[in-house]
C-alpha cells in the first residue's frame, strides 16, 4: 500500500555496519509485507558517514522494495545529528525509529498503527527490546510485558529506549530537534532520547510503553569491559542531562537527591547483574557527576569563546573607524 498519506515513516541512522545491515532490513522488509495491503509505509535511511560499503547496500536494498525508500547522507558523525536529518524528510503521520543493530519483529508496524490508534492526543510511545542473540549480554533491552504510562514529574530516564521509540507528527512540531550534544558520536554520549522525552513531558505529551511493538537487539556486546564502558557513558549523558535542566526544572534536582539516597542500596540491596560492577549505585553516580561537570565546563567554554568573537569583532569595528 503506497498510494495515498503515509501512515508510519521508519527512520533508521546507520555507519559503517555493512556486516549487518541486510538482517535489519530484511526485518523491516517482512514487516512490511505484513501490513501491505493495509498500512502505508516509507523508510528513511541515513549514512552517517559511513567508509565501508554501507551506502551500496542500502542502495540496493533499496531498488528492490516495492514502498518508498528515501536515502540520506550525513557525513558529520553523531546519531542525535543523523536522526535530524533524516526527520527533515519524512512525510508519515507516526514516526518510528529503530536502530542498524536491531531486527524488527514481523507485525512491528501492525502494533506500532494499533497503538497510536487508541491516543487521541499527541504520544511518544517506546516498545519491547529483546535481545537477539541469547550470547550477548543482557544490556540495552526492555523487557516488561504490560503497558505503561512515565509518572508525571519523574525523570524518563530508561523509561522507553530510542531503538524501539515512535511518535506522532504533531510531537515533532512541538517539541523539535533531537539535542546534538547529546548521543552516539556526540560529546556527552548518550542520553539523547531521555532528553527528547523530558522536553516531551514538560510539554504535556503523553509518554508510553507498549509490550507490543518489538524489536530484537544485536548489540555484539560479550566482554564485561564493553558493558561497563557502556554502562558508564550512559550515565555520563545523564549526568550532562541533570547539568543541562538543573535551574530550570526541580525534577532534576530531585533526580539527583534521589541517586544520592539510592547509594545505601549498594549496602542494603545490591545490584549483581552487572557481573563487573562492584557497588553499582556508586559506580553509577560517579560517572553522573563527571558528566554534570563536564556539561558545565563545555557551557563555559563555550560562553567565552562567544565572549572573545564578540570582542574581537568589537576591536575590528572601532579600528575601521
Amino acid at each position: 500500500m503506497t498510494d495515498g498519506p503515509v501512515d508510519v515513516s521508519l527512520l533508521i541512522c546507520t555507519r559503517n555496519r555493512a556486516p549487518s545491515i541486510a538482517a535489519t532490513l530484511a526485518s523491516v522488509t517482512r514487516a512490511a509485507a505484513y501490513v501491505a495491503d493495509t498500512i502505508s509505509i516509507e523508510v528513511i535511511l541515513v549514512d552517517n558517514g559511513s567508509t565501508d560499503d554501507t551506502p551500496s547496500r542500502l542502495r540496493q536494498w533499496q531498488a528492490a522494495q516495492p514502498f518508498p525508500v528515501r536515502l540520506v547522507s550525513e557525513p558529520r558523525p553523531g546519531l542525535a545529528r543523523a536522526r535530524n536529518t533524516g526527520l527533515a524528510a519524512y512525510q508519515g503521520r507516526i514516526v518510528a525509529m529503530t536502530d542498524d543493530d536491531c531486527t524488527v519483529h514481523a507485525n512491528y508496524f501492525a502494533a506500532l498503527v494499533a497503538a497510536f490508534a487508541r491516543e487521541a492526543g499527541p504520544a511518544i510511545i517506546g516498545g519491547r527490546i529483546l535481545l537477539g542473540n541469547p550470547a550477548d549480554l543482557p544490556v540495552t533491552i526492555k523487557l516488561e510485558d504490560h503497558p505503561m504510562v512515565a509518572p508525571s514529574g519523574g525523570f524518563p530516564g530508561g523509561f522507553v529506549m530510542g531503538a524501539n521509540l515512535a511518535f506522532d507528527a504533531r510531537v515533532l512540531t512541538s517539541v523539535g530537534r533531537f539535542d546534538e550534544r547529546f548521543g552516539a558520536g556526540a560529546p556527552f554520549v548518550a542520553a539523547e532520547d531521555t532528553d527528547y522525552l523530558f522536553r516531551a513531558s514538560r510539554l504535556g505529551i503523553a509518554l508510553l510503553y507498549d509490550p507490543a511493538i518489538v524489536v530484537d537487539h544485536h548489540h555484539g556486546r560479550r566482554r564485561i569491559a564493553d558493558e561497563n564502558i557502556l554502562l558508564a557513558g550512559y550515565s555520563f549523558g545523564d549526568g550532562a542531562l541533570y547539568a543541562k535542566y538543573a535551574f530550570s526544572n526541580a525534577r532534576s534536582a530531585r533526580a539527583i537527591l534521589a541517586d544520592i539516597f539510592d547509594l545505601r542500596l549498594d549496602i542494603t540491596r545490591p545490584v549483581t547483574t552487572h557481573a563487573g560492577i562492584k557497588y553499582f549505585y556508586c559506580f553509577r553516580l560517579r560517572h553522573k557527576a563527571r558528566g554534570f561537570g563536564y556539561f558545565w565546563l563545555r557551557t563555559l567554554q563555550s560562553t567565552m569563546s562567544r565572549t572573545a568573537q564578540r570582542h574581537g569583532r568589537s576591536r575590528t569595528i572601532r579600528s575601521d573607524h
